[in-house]
């Protein structure tokens, strides 16, 4: 069962934000995120891969980083591509960077997280990949 959100809703979003980091960024050119992180590149978003594993390196030519806090730019939106059990502290860490959006990939949905990332004043979306939506 997927959320609806209204058009508008997420086309304002992609609209509104420059700046990506991408938790759960992957090097293998098969995984979803790398393929994600492609597009929003090919889209003209300024992105940051976000994996501890791979800190230090690149990924699509670009510094990986360890954590969001890590990165020393602002951040408008986190895209999350880890487990269900990740995503709180996930939340709280974009929240603490000022990010504007929390963005949980197709199958996550962490309504515990949502509201902590709504009462801070992101806005949230949850269960949609963003490479779908910029090709609608």
């Amino acid at each position: 069962m997927s959320i609806e959100y209204p058009e508008s809703y997420l086309c304002d979003i992609l609209n509104e934000v420059r700046t990506i980091a991408v938790v759960g960024a992957s090097s293998k050119k098969h995984r979803d995120s790398y393929k994600v992180m492609q597009s929003l590149i090919e889209n003209g978003y300024k992105v940051f891969p976000i994996n501890p594993n791979e800190s230090g390196k690149n990924i699509l030519n670009l510094e990986c980083f360890p954590s969001l806090d890590a990165v020393k730019e602002n951040i408008d939106m986190v895209d999350i591509f880890r487990a269900h059990d990740a995503v709180m502290d996930i939340a709280k860490d974009a929240i603490k960077i000022g990010a504007k959006v929390l963005w949980m990939q197709e199958g996550i949905v962490h309504h515990e997280a949502a509201n902590l990332a709504t009462s801070a004043g992101l806005r949230v979306v949850m269960d949609r990949c963003p490479k779908k939506e910029l090709i609608k």
